[in-house]
């Protein structure tokens, strides 16, 4: 048994350790820590790491002393616009700061003058918040201090998608001022949000409007993608010993006990020397052949410094703590007594924690040839805060001053335990009593979305809207949380909101947003996927609703009958299993049973206090101001009918050899490719067959004088008397089209001569009417009824609309250690990207790289989610693969269905954009793959007005025939049904 009077010696021993080696250099007015005495500026992360052992002190002296100690003080940074821009843009140079003046918090370099962009230093800051907090401390002190946290939540919860500059600051290995996703950044995120979420920041002060509040779907993102990365740091990184911060102390992120032992075996066998452990392999930081001056490196120069990398001795420290946390008492013993003979002793014999060790100068080729042989010398920083730190607490820890749950009060260390397996329920209900009956006389029985009253039924779309107004201060001038898409983990909990219990759809039910929630095949696969996401990723209390709608838009035949792919589904639902996981079907009157809502994870919108409902929703005679906001953002999105009724048959407006192709561009023409022995060859010449000339005249805005205008009179637009353009005659025109096509074709001259915001005056002139982009909006509705998916992706590319998780999928292809480029080849319209991007960023790449053809740039987007979903669910189809070459893969697509359709390759080309989103997703599935598969051609709808024939793919059976080929009954009676018709007609 300790006795209590050597404890306080020992602890006085330590409190005068952290005085001369910390605090001493603390200035009094800001409270900052320069980073060394050499170093004055103040770095936020080394700040951070610097005040634990001071907390951890404190705590000591409150448990083993019973006196007053020195508490942690945590300073906010407060830097509004920088939280606020880099939001919405995830630019490098509209970052928070990495580093800032320590006596007066200025910054003290330029936005583009560092590698400032380092999400792991503001959000280990927001994880040392929650832990000190839920410690006891009081850090945050008002409501705009709340705010702000808030509003740094959103700062980092994106941090899955961002290429940063990294914990070293230098970015991509080669030290040329290149971000990349790094690990080390989205697993401190993952660390932060979780800890963070539901945390009241004035303690047992508090109240609903000091919660932070983290979406969960976020968090789910940071831990796909850092476990895809691990053991590998980033794509430059094989290894970086700062993921020892992220597997162990403090983060504790990952939550596969194999994976952490994986990264922290390759950490040791990879990176670790006599003095610790360098930072990664040719780090070429204060070694004898780097060159002080310059902030880069060049090209070539990583060569100079391998085998004599700086070892650091901080990491020593990590391992430690490692060894502490997780009961490894040999592991603990070990790297103490290492970490004993590297220390430094200073005035009155104060242990000393160097930054590093390097090479003296004169024996850098004795350690090329034999590394680890020579005596390093020690060098950078003295004290190393950080390091001095960790040491410290370590200490505290190992002399049982402190125990691991005091210093951890969140429990993080026990990310890796076992997780009991989830039981997803799922609803199922009726958006019209006449689908309800239509399922009832399948033997199905739900409820309409109007009998589960009181529970509201909302997309998710208005969750994202309401979300929008969680950390939005008009005092700070901070607008809350973007507006993003809500992931499935966020719509599978009940909402309370005024008293009032809402539910909402899963986002890839919307159809307002891209058109693969218009392909009812693809709805059933995405419904598996997500069931399957939402059984594995599940982690707070009770149990997750699906909301599954049966709309109209999942009628065939007419509206006659529910689509069988659909009904398939549920009756595998019925079933209780699907997609391999364990399910609770809940339909009927049950929806409104007490105990299936408490088995249900609620959530209440604390923020929405009555005050701030009042002033963001209330107008003027108005007693329900949320209930009228939500109408709003329904009616802002309801179909509106505008556009004339299509004249069938009437002549096509433009005439035959003026296709679609030539008003959008002219074309690009799919290439021939060279087989052998009747199999697709992957490697073949191609050329660009055609200019896109009609677009380009166009975006001159027709100008006389710049250009001639033959090409578009070659189209023969009407002409007034003076020549020009009639546009009040092609308005006439639109109302005597015979195709939905001829339609989209004058819309889309209009919009490109007139505007998006050009007002249509399809009544009487003077009369206004609505606008070419509100026209377009309505007439891809009516496409998607029609399922015609080549229009569909047509008008999608005019309205230049984007996949929600774009940016998702380019950043899953690229933690799996893909490289990927749009466009055709050669460079440089072939774009490569080996980072992720802003998703607006990545947006107008995919659009410049397509060469202004709207529909294969909208193509591009469709096939990388379909790239992302498959290197999520099959990796090894991309075992081979190093970069994705989209343009090419669009290519042989084409090329395939040329040989498979004995068609030409322009006829290829229209029936690949005609594919369905599940008949493309499947067709790539089966280039990737290898597998052979057949192709139908079937009878389309007699009152589509599509001119291609409906194609769909399929897997080849023992056979040879297709699946559909052998057990298509339903499509038969369909053929037979349209034949019945046109002979009607006759």
């Amino acid at each position: 048994m300790r006795s209590r009077s050597n404890s306080g010696v020992r602890l006085d021993g330590y409190a005068r350790l952290v005085q001369e080696t910390i605090l001493c250099h603390q200035n009094p007015v800001t409270g900052l820590l320069p980073a060394s005495i050499q170093k004055k500026d103040a770095w936020v992360r080394d700040n951070v790491y610097s005040i634990m052992a001071v907390w951890g002190l404190g705590m000591a002296y409150r448990k083993n002393a019973d006196r007053d100690e020195d508490k942690a003080k945590a300073y906010e940074l407060e830097q509004v616009d920088k939280v606020e821009k880099f939001k919405l843009t995830q630019s490098t140079k509209d970052c928070l700061h990495a580093k800032y003046d320590t006596p007066t918090c200025a910054t003290v370099v330029g936005d583009d003058e560092w590698g400032h962009l380092q999400v792991d230093a503001t959000s280990i800051y927001l994880l040392m918040l929650a832990q000190m907090t839920a410690s006891g401390l009081r850090i945050i002190s008002n409501l705009d201090e709340v705010v702000f946290i808030q509003n740094l939540v959103f700062y980092i919860e994106a941090a899955y998608k961002v290429a940063d500059y990294g914990m070293w600051e230098r970015g991509d290995k080669t030290n040329q001022g290149i971000p990349e996703l790094n690990g080390s950044s989205v697993g401190m995120a993952k660390a932060a949000l979780e800890a963070i979420d539901e945390l009241d920041l004035f303690g047992a002060h508090g109240g609903p409007k000091s919660v932070i509040h983290v979406l969960p779907d976020e968090v789910e993102h940071c831990q796909a993608i850092l476990c895809s990365m691990l053991p590998r740091a980033s794509t430059s990184k094989e290894i970086d010993a700062g993921l020892l911060s992220v597997i162990s102390f403090p983060a504790f992120a990952v939550e596969d006990a194999d994976l952490v032992a994986i990264t922290k075996s390759e950490i040791i066998s990879k990176l670790q020397g006599r003095y610790g452990c360098c930072r990664f392999i040719r780090d070429g930081y204060h070694c004898p052949k780097e060159d002080p001056t310059r902030l880069h490196y060049d090209p070539a120069e990583l060569k100079l410094f391998e085998n004599i990398e700086c070892e650091w001795p901080v990491f020593w420290n990590y391992l430690i703590l490692d060894g502490i946390f997780f009961g490894d008492q040999v592991q603990v013993q070990e790297y103490r007594e290492a970490l004993e003979g590297v220390l430094l002793r200073g005035k009155n014999g104060i242990k000393i924690v160097p930054e590093l060790y390097a090479v003296p100068l004169d024996k850098i080729e004795e350690e090329y040839s034999n590394p680890h042989s020579v005596d390093r010398v020690p060098m950078g920083q003295l004290p190393h805060m950080w390091g001095q730190s960790l040491y410290i607490l370590g200490c505290l820890l190992a002399e049982g001053f402190l125990a691991p749950g005091e210093i951890d009060p969140l429990n993080r260390r026990f990310s890796t335990s076992f997780k009991p397996d989830v039981v997803v329920q799922v609803c199922v209900l009726a958006e019209t009593e006449e689908i309800q009956e239509l399922l009832r006389d399948l033997g199905i029985t739900v409820q309409t979305i109007s009998e589960v009253l009181p529970i509201r039924v909302m997309p998710a779309r208005i969750l994202s809207h309401v979300y929008v107004k969680l950390g939005n201060s008009k005092k700070l001038k901070l607008s809350g949380r973007p507006y993003r898409h809500i992931g499935v983990l966020g719509t599978s909990k009940f909402y309370e909101i005024r008293n009032r219990s809402y539910i909402f759809t899963p986002q890839f039910l919307d159809q307002h947003h891209f058109y693969l929630a218009l392909d009812n095949q693809m709805i059933v696969e995405m419904l598996r996927t997500e069931l399957a996401y939402l059984s594995s990723c599940w982690r707070m209390t009770g149990r997750p609703t699906l909301t599954f709608p049966i709309t109209r838009s999942m009628l065939v035949d007419d509206g006659d009958a529910i689509d069988p792919c659909i009904i398939a589904t549920l009756r595998k639902l019925e079933d209780g299993y699907f997609a391999g996981a364990r399910f609770a079907y809940i339909y009927g009157m049950i929806m409104k049973k007490y105990t299936y809502f408490c088995n249900t994870t609620s959530y209440s919108f604390s923020f929405l206090s009555w005050d701030q409902i009042h002033s963001w929703f209330l107008s003027e005679g108005s007693t329900d101001g949320f209930d009228q906001y939500l109408m709003q953002l329904l009616q802002s999105t309801t179909a509106q009918s505008h556009l004339p009724p299509i004249q069938r048959g009437l002549q096509h407006i433009f005439s035959a050899e003026h296709t679609t192709k030539d008003i959008l561009s002219s074309s690009s023409a799919w290439f021939a490719c060279k087989s052998e022995q009747g199999k697709p060859s992957w490697f073949f010449y191609f050329r660009q067959l055609f200019v896109a000339f009609y677009v380009h005249i166009l975006s001159v805005l027709y100008d006389a004088s710049f250009v001639k205008l033959h090409s578009i009179a070659e189209l023969q637009l009407p002409r007034d008397s003076c020549g020009n353009t009639d546009f009040a005659a092609l308005v006439r025109q639109l109302k005597e089209c015979p195709t939905l096509q001829d339609q989209a074709d004058i819309l889309y001259i209009l919009y490109v001569m007139k505007g998006a915001d050009w007002v249509v005056e399809l009544s009487d002139a003077g009369m206004g009417g609505p606008s070419v982009r509100l026209l377009l909006e309505e007439l891809y509705v009516q496409a998607g009824a029609s399922k015609e998916w080549g229009l569909i992706r047509y008008i999608s590319g005019i309205l230049r609309k984007r996949v929600e998780v774009l940016a998702e999928a380019c950043t899953d292809l690229i933690s799996h250690h893909k490289q990927l480029t749009v466009g055709l080849p050669p460079e440089p319209r072939e774009r490569v990207i080996t980072a992720p991007l802003p998703p607006e960023e990545l947006n107008t790449l995919i659009y410049e790289a397509s060469g202004q053809d709207i529909s294969v740039a909208v193509l591009t987007q469709e096939i990388m989610v379909y790239l992302a979903m498959y290197v999520r669910s099959q990796p090894a189809l991309f075992g081979d693969m190093l970069r994705l070459r989209i343009g090419l893969i669009m290519q042989v697509m084409a090329t395939e269905l040329a040989r498979s359709l004995h068609c030409s390759g322009e006829e290829a080309s229209e029936s690949l954009m005609s594919l369905s989103p599940f008949d493309m997703k499947n067709l790539l599935h089966h280039i990737l793959s290898g597998k052979e598969f057949g192709v139908e051609r079937s009878m389309r709808p007699i009152q589509s007005t599509a001119t291609s024939p409906a194609i769909s793919i399929h897997e080849l059976g023992h056979t040879g025939a297709t699946k559909t080929e052998r057990t298509g009954i339903h499509k038969l009676k369909s053929e037979i049904k349209q034949v019945s018709i046109i002979l009607s007609m006759c």
